[in-house]
C-alpha cells in the first residue's frame, strides 16, 4: 500500500515517517510521554500508536515491542519497515472484548477490541505500558497493571471516554508514585492530562 519508494521525512532524532497524505492526523512526536527510563529488557506495549511516533522509537532501546492500532495500521506497518526495527503490530482496540467502530479524524474502523490482561497475554507480557486510546482507558480494571513497572497514559473526561474509573485511578494512587502533566497537547476538550507512573517497590 506504501511503496518503498515513497518520500520520507526525518525528525531530528533520526525517525523516519513515510511523507504521503491521509485523511487523519499523523504523529510524529509525542513528547508528551516520557520513555527516557525504558529498559533494554522491557516488554513495551503501545495502545495507540498511529504512526508509530513512540513504539518505533522504543523499538530502538527493545526488542520486546508491541503495538495497537484500530485505524492507521497500514501506515504505522509501513514506517515501522522503514526505520529497520521490530514491532509486533495488532489490529484492534483497547476495550471489552466486542468488536467495535473506532474512529480518528472521522475515519472509521471496525475492529476487535480486546481488555488490556488479554493484550497482555498474547503479546507475551508487559513492563512499561503507553496508553492513547481516546477514553478506552477508563475499561482497564486495576488487576490488569499487576507487574507494570511503568505507565505512560493520556487520560480523558467527558465528554471522551465517558467518567473516569474512580477505582482504577484509586488503585494506581495505592501502588504507583505518579504524577499527572494537565498541560494539554492536542487541545483541552475532554482531556484529563498525561500520567506518568512508576510502581512502587515492595517495602
Amino acid at each position: 500500500i506504501f511503496p518503498d519508494t515513497r518520500p520520507f521525512m526525518t525528525a531530528r532524532d533520526g525517525t523516519r515517517f513515510l511523507a504521503v497524505s491521509t485523511p487523519y492526523r499523523q504523529v510524529t512526536e509525542v513528547p508528551e510521554y516520557w520513555m527516557e527510563d525504558i529498559l533494554a529488557e522491557d516488554r513495551v506495549l503501545d495502545i495507540g500508536a498511529n504512526i508509530g511516533a513512540f513504539c518505533i522509537r522504543a523499538a530502538k532501546i527493545s526488542r520486546h515491542v508491541s503495538a495497537v492500532e484500530p485505524v492507521t495500521a497500514d501506515l504505522l506497518e509501513a514506517n515501522i519497515a522503514l526505520n529497520g526495527v521490530e514491532v509486533r503490530v495488532i489490529r484492534a482496540a483497547l476495550g471489552d472484548g466486542s468488536p467495535s467502530e473506532i474512529e480518528w479524524d472521522n475515519v472509521r474502523s471496525l475492529v476487535p477490541t480486546f481488555r488490556l490482561r488479554d493484550l497482555i497475554r498474547t503479546t507475551g507480557g508487559c513492563d512499561f505500558l503507553k496508553c492513547d486510546c481516546e477514553g478506552a482507558e477508563w475499561q482497564i480494571e486495576p488487576g490488569d497493571l499487576a507487574g507494570i513497572r511503568r505507565i505512560e497514559m493520556e487520560l480523558h473526561q467527558p465528554p471522551i471516554g465517558g467518567l473516569p474509573n474512580e477505582e482504577l485511578l484509586r488503585s494506581i494512587g495505592e501502588q504507583y508514585t505518579f504524577s499527572i502533566d494537565r498541560i494539554p497537547v492536542h487541545g483541552p476538550l475532554g482531556q484529563m492530562g498525561i500520567l506518568h507512573a512508576w510502581l512502587q517497590s515492595p517495602d
